[in-house]
Parts: C-alpha cells; structure tokens; sequence
C-alpha cells in the first residue's frame, strides 16, 4: 500500500505510474477538505478525518477504479433538524478515461452523458483528478431522510406559544349545515 500525498488537488493520481497490475494507495480525507468542498450544503464534517482506498489499473488509456470511502458526517435530523451523525461507507467503482475520447464517443452535443457513460469520469493530461467524485460520492452516501436517534420524535411545539385553555370549536361552514342535519337524523 502506497500512501499518497496530492499537491494542487486533494484527490489526484499521475496516470503515468500506473500498469495493468494496479497500484493500491490511500488517502486521508481530512475534515477541513470536507468542510470546503461540501460548503453551500447543508451537510457538514464530523470532526475527524476520513478516508479513501482505492485500486487503480490501467487498460489502454483507460483506468479502473475501485476502493471504499470512509467519512464521518453531520447533518440535520429528518425529524426534530438537530445535529445527526452519519457514517457515509461508500464503495467506489468507476472508469476513468480521457476527456478527448469521452467527447468523442457521446452523441450529445449540449454535454450529457450517454447512459453507457453514467459510471465514467474523464481525466485531462497525466492526471486523474478525483475531487469532484469524492464529493458526489459523500453527498451520495447521506440518506434522504438522517435521523439523530431512532426514537426521535420530531420537532415538538414550545409550550410558550399554546395557550392553556382548549381551542374553541370553530364554526361550522353553513354549506355544510344540511349534511349536518342529515348525520344527526341518521344516528
């Protein structure tokens, strides 16, 4: 195992030392990479670093990757929007391949991708830049709807704002009346 430190990116291999028999290397996902990258969102770091472990190998000029992600978070509870820890444990499985033969291969002119295309990441130059991935990857591991516990029972009404009496009966819609009427002759 080989543990990599990025320079300009976090997230960033040289193409160029890898073979067909793969190379295994480590990354630490720090918190306060985590905090900037998943600014403007609601979700936030959980005050430890993570981590990346990844397999890469290349075929032509192509790379397979395949690794885990590992990364504690926080975000509001689904129910009561109190802090709720998450641990996001994602398996990570892509294709990267060069942006000029990526461009040359999709048949959209506005910059979709193809459906064959859904789990390929391009890379320009030497480099294989994997920061925007990583994001996605640990947006996508939060669940629609986090929890702080289990049992959380939501958000509960201040007793400050309910009054002590019982509300009044409101009243009764007088286009209603006649159906009124006929529920009570009906008992």
């Amino acid at each position: 195992m080989v543990t990599v430190r990025a320079t300009e990116h976090e997230f960033d291999i040289p193409v160029m030392e890898l073979d067909a028999g793969g190379k295994s290397v480590d990354f630490p996902v720090r918190a306060a990479w985590i905090r900037s990258a998943l600014e403007g969102t609601e979700v936030a770091e959980g005050g430890v670093d993570g981590a990346l472990s990844l397999r890469l190998s290349k075929s032509g000029t192509d790379v397979v990757l395949r690794g885990t992600l590992k990364a504690d978070l926080v975000v509001p509870c689904g129910r009561c929007l109190e802090p709720a820890k998450v641990a996001v444990r994602e398996t990570i499985s892509a294709l990267a391949v060069p942006k000029a033969l990526m461009r040359e291969s999709g048949d959209d002119e506005d910059g979709d991708l193809a459906p064959e295309q859904a789990d390929m990441i391009a890379y320009d130059g030497e480099t294989l830049v994997l920061d925007e991935l990583i994001r996605d990857e640990l947006l996508l591991g939060v669940p629609m709807i986090p929890l702080c516990s289990e049992g959380c029972t939501g958000i509960r009404p201040s007793s400050q704002s309910q009054p002590d009496e019982a509300p009044a009966e409101a009243p009764i819609d007088p286009r209603l009346r006649p159906l009124l009427r006929l529920k009570k002759q009906l008992q």
